[in-house]
């Protein structure tokens, strides 16, 4: 298996991570959400991480051509 493909599977196994970590958990009180007073969001993402992401993957790809031409 290439290193390219190692590294993008990885990818997406810690992208999966993330996502269901992102989840929120069953209610076991069951109903509706009518609290009263202010609460956090329910998913607080910054749009900076999808950027930063984005930028990792062009790094990842950057360094992977850069160093498979010299055969260390």
């Amino acid at each position: 298996m290439k290193t390219i493909n190692k590294l993008v599977s990885a990818f997406f196994l810690l992208a999966i991570t993330l996502i269901h970590a992102q989840s929120t958990p069953p209610n076991p009180i069951g109903g509706g959400g009518g609290g009263n007073g202010t609460g956090a969001p329910s998913s607080p993402i910054d749009m900076y991480v999808y950027g930063l992401g984005i930028i990792a993957v062009m790094f990842i790809a950057f360094f992977t051509k850069k160093y498979s031409g010299k055969k260390i």
